[in-house]
């Protein structure tokens, strides 16, 4: 950049109108002294302004001013140059109190200084650089002269300031007045281009670059390749980038960067490691994004070098590199490492503090994230919207209302309920409590209100099966100019499912895709899963070809989705052809698709094909021993369940309730009497667990079955919660089994008032009357059931062979091989009385009934 020009004064120090006289002697020798005095003036002044302009740059600002106030003093004529000179030394420093006190003094001397232009243009470039935007931009306007290095000030200054805007207007009108852009012009209109990421300006921008030769200056090639990658093309950064034939480390960061804010975190990465290859020392920023990287890719081993690269470059802990690498730590769930950073930060401003809270409460470690907010208050730091967020949202994780209505009342007190983001933490605290109406009070409340915070609502309503709602909001949505996106249309697809309107749901679907909104992963995983949850199998595997088929790469909750379709319809040869999907697109075996695979084998049928699954996961976490258990016991094999569930423990892995209710119910099925009571007991006093409904209802299924049901009788009134009908049930079905008709009968008044629609207990009633030949009153329970309109379901059973699904239904005889399938069933029949089975001629008469 080429030197300011300074505006000479006149010489202080002789006056113009002195003529000698030659023919005095005493007028020579006058003359001689005064010309001495003046070179020692002279000499003394230019001492004046080295010291100066030397103890400026030293940045030590207070002996200048006392050498200009000595200056004063002893008459010297100030000049311009040690006003700017001292100007300059504030500018460095940014000491704005000193320079607006040399300011003061420029306007005292009068308008000689203060209309010099070089002294004008100084002032603008000090109040620019101090980021005083309404003196700099006043004083800016009043100038005679604007030359580059004020509108560089400007421009500067409108940038750092936000006005991104008025920095590209400036740049117009420099030109419009004549002046051309330097190469420190250029940059903040860069950076203004890629704030607004305007790619259009910005390629004109860099037209004007090229034209006037500034593309070899490194500073204005690295703006490029930092407007490039705000803009997100990618590929003319790295074409500027790699046609450097200069790079400093602000290029190099420009481009990690660019990478790192677009999701390339990867090519990140490789540019650090080519940065480091150059031998380029990286500074906080380029660490502080590869960390970010590091992060995003869940690259533990290369963020722990990115730590170590930064302590080993001397790299202070400040704010910006300790907050990169708490946040490192904390996405690949190291806490403890991230906790040890902070402590060991010497100063942490309200960001710092934020982000350790926030990564408790994404861990779910609530009490650390509260008595950080404690410890955060005693060090008198106030509570911003990010820390009152992050309290809402922990509240919000654990159900806690009452916490969440104080950091609510909080909000109220500071003002900072008016944020649109704290708001929308405050809409979905209170939707996951459970307290809707709450939720749309405060989003009625908001004045400002964004894309997201309209999603959030719909999302609560949505999750709640509150369909009618969110699809009343979608359209409000419409009405108030809310321009919907993908996750709006996701939410009330969501919202059916949930009430189990599939058609409905299917509708919005296909009307979102017609509107020219592409559905995302998010869109068709919603869809499969609400589809498999809601008894839709087949439809679920066929939306999940046609996400194939629209070039959506499915994630791990879409086909644990459609795995739990398979199981559901169930199709052991789909499931089979899931799972060669999974083989051949190398997804990584993890624990809930290795589970949900064992289950559907488990449930298809195929328990060998589930222990195969099992023993491929190397690392065993408790789901899928949980699946394994649960698949032994409904294949009835609870010696082997009982195995992996003391191979479980002895593996030191706690068992859940989950695992307990698998176990019971194998040992249930199998008649184990002492081994599941004994267990149920170790539940309670070992493992400390409050039994609930469900393994309640294994233990007395248990008794029943084996013949106690005064035991089982006991349990249910002495359990501390009414039971439930299928409790009841499981007990009336034992009572046919003992010939208890009189406990039966009392069981079933029982059970016609919870269910009264339900035919299968008047079909158990009957069948316990039957087995007691007590017919007058089967009968009778028939005629009530007929009286009640109600009609027994009829066995159902199926066997798919290739892709051919057969199914067979009790009295259904249009079955095209019907003829074929009776005579085998007749040589079955033949065989078994041959090998000697007898069958239950009273229970076939029951059936054939």
């Amino acid at each position: 950049m080429a030197s300011l020009p300074v505006t000479t004064t006149p010489n202080p120090y002789t006056s113009p109108h002195f003529q000698p006289r030659k023919s005095s002697n005493f007028a020579s020798t006058r003359l001689a002294n005064l010309q001495e005095n003046d070179n020692n003036r002279r000499s003394l002044y230019k001492s004046y302004f080295h010291r100066i302009s030397s103890l400026c740059k030293d940045g030590q600002l207070q002996e200048p001013v006392h050498l200009l106030s000595e200056m004063e003093f002893d008459d010297f004529q100030i000049g311009p140059e040690i006003y700017g000179e001292i100007l300059q030394g504030c500018v460095y420093e940014r000491a704005l109190r000193m320079g607006q006190q040399i300011h003061a003094r420029i306007l005292k001397n009068g308008d000689f200084f203060a209309k010099n232009e070089y002294i004008e243009t100084k002032l603008v470039v000090f109040y620019a650089k101090c980021d005083v935007l309404e003196v700099a931009v006043r004083l800016f306007r009043k100038l005679c002269v604007r030359n580059v290095f004020s509108w560089a000030a400007i421009v500067g200054l409108q940038c750092r300031m936000g006005f991104s805007e008025d920095a590209l207007l400036g740049f117009i009108e420099m030109q419009e007045n004549g002046v051309f852009p330097d190469n420190f012009v250029l940059p903040n209109v860069l950076k203004a281009c890629g704030s607004l990421q305007l790619i259009g300006y910005g390629k004109g921008v860099h037209g004007y670059i090229l034209k006037m030769g500034f593309g070899a200056c490194v500073f204005v090639s690295s703006s490029l390749v930092d407007m490039y990658g705000k803009c997100g093309v990618l590929e003319d950064a790295r074409k500027v980038f790699d046609g450097m034939l200069e790079k400093n480390v602000v290029a190099w960061n420009s481009m990690i960067v660019g990478y790192v804010q677009n999701g390339f975190n990867q090519e990140a990465i490789d540019v650090f490691y080519d940065m480091r290859v150059k031998g380029i020392e990286p500074t906080r920023v380029t660490v502080a994004s590869f960390l970010s990287a590091s992060a995003n890719l869940d690259a533990l081993m290369e963020g722990k070098q990115g730590h170590a690269i930064a302590i080993l470059s001397n790299l202070d802990l400040d704010n910006i590199l300790g907050s990169s690498i708490i946040n490192f730590y904390s996405k690949v769930g190291l806490i403890e490492n991230a906790e040890l950073v902070f402590s060991r930060m010497h100063e942490k401003d309200v960001v710092t503090w934020n982000l350790l809270i926030s990564s408790y409460v994404q861990h779910q470690r609530i009490d650390k994230a509260l008595d950080m907010c404690h410890l955060m208050r005693s060090e008198n730091l106030r509570f911003d919207s990010v820390t009152l967020s992050s309290i809402v949202s922990a509240s919000a994780v654990t159900g806690n209302i009452k916490l969440g209505k104080e950091g609510h009342c909080y909000c109220i007190r500071r003002n900072l309920d008016l944020d649109v983001v704290v708001a929308t933490r405050i809409v979905d605290m209170y939707a996951k409590c459970e307290r809707i109406d709450d939720a749309a009070k405060v989003f009625n409340s908001t004045t400002e209100r964004d894309l997201v915070l309209w999603n959030t609502l719909l999302a609560a309503y949505a999750h709640l099966g509150l369909s009618g709602e969110a699809l009343k909001l979608f359209y409000q949505m419409q009405l108030d100019s809310v321009p919907l996106n993908v996750m709006s249309w996701n939410s009330v697809i969501l919202g059916f499912l949930r009430n189990g309107q599939i058609n409905e749901a299917k509708d919005m679907f296909s009307q979102m895709q017609s509107l020219g909104f592409q559905p995302n992963l998010i869109s068709w995983t919603t869809l499969i899963s609400g589809l498999a949850q809601n008894g839709f199998g087949y439809e679920a595997i066929l939306f999940f070809l046609q996400m194939q088929e629209a070039g959506i790469q499915p994630s791990i909750s879409s086909i644990t989705s459609v795995l739990l379709a398979c199981t559901d319809i169930p199709s052991l040869w789909y499931g089979k052809a899931i799972h060669g999907f999974i083989t051949r697109h190398e997804f990584r075996l993890s624990v809930p698709v290795a589970t949900s695979l064992v289950d559907m084998y488990a449930k298809c049928g195929s328990i060998d094909e589930a222990k195969k699954v099992f023993h491929m996961m190397s690392s065993k976490e408790l789901p899928i021993y949980n699946a394994m258990i649960s698949a032994y016991a409904l294949h009835g094999q609870a010696v082997e369940a009982l195995a992996l569930f003391k191979h479980l423990q002895k593996e030191g892995i706690e068992p859940d309730s989950i695992t307990f209710t698998s176990i019971l119910s194998a040992c249930s099925h199998a008649g184990l009497m002492n081994e599941g009571l004994n267990l149920f007991a170790d539940m309670v006093s070992k493992h400390n667990m409050n039994p609930s409904m469900e393994h309640y209802g294994c233990v007395v299924s248990l008794l029943s079955r084996c013949g106690n049901l005064n035991e089982a009788l006991r349990l249910i009134l002495t359990m501390p919660f009414q039971p439930d009908a299928h409790i009841l049930g499981s007990l009336l079905t034992a009572c046919r089994e003992q010939h208890e008709i009189e406990l039966g009968e009392y069981l079933s008044q029982h059970l016609f008032k919870m269910e009264p629609s339900n035919s299968g207990n008047y079909v158990a009633l009957s069948n316990a009357y039957a087995t007691a030949g007590r017919w007058v009153e089967m009968s009778n329970t028939r005629d009530l059931m007929k009286v009640r309109g109600l009609r027994k379901n009829p066995g159902c059973s199926w066997i798919q062979t290739s892709v051919e699904l057969n199914v067979f239904v009790a009295g259904d005889g249009s079955h095209p091989k019907m003829e074929e399938i009776y005579a085998m069933l007749g040589v079955l029949l033949s065989e078994m009385r041959f090998m000697g089975y007898v069958p239950m001629a009273s229970n076939a008469e029951i059936l054939c009934s």
